[in-house]
């Protein structure tokens, strides 16, 4: 038994629970705040058994791409620079896979 944690998105969060319930997976999700945006993320945790481990990650992958998105900087106080709108590739997912010593579903 494996336990798949994933944070991904806000954005993709709830099209990929979907993906994971049709497919007979549960899934948790928990609010999570941080990575290089400061902006909300999803962390949704999956106990698999070992062999389904890799279903669950391709359902992330497929569901959670990343993209392109424009940011504006806002420049530092006394700056002598206008603000300037950059590229910035976000979403995806970061995906860790842990060994379950027991699993107990009441």
């Amino acid at each position: 038994m494996k336990l798949v944690l994933a944070i991904v998105k806000d954005d993709d969060a709830f099209d990929i629970m979907d993906t994971l319930n049709i497919e007979g997976f549960s899934v948790t999700k928990l609010a999570s705040t941080g990575g290089f945006l400061k902006v909300g993320n999803t962390t949704l945790i999956c106990g698999v058994e070992d062999e389904k481990v890799d279903n669950v990650i391709e359902i992330i992958k497929q569901k959670g791409k990343s993209k392109s998105q424009i940011i504006t900087q806002v420049p530092m106080p006394n700056a002598t620079t206008d603000v300037i709108p950059t590229q910035v590739t976000v979403g995806g997912a970061t995906i860790f896979v842990l060994d379950v010593d027991k699993f107990i579903k009441i």
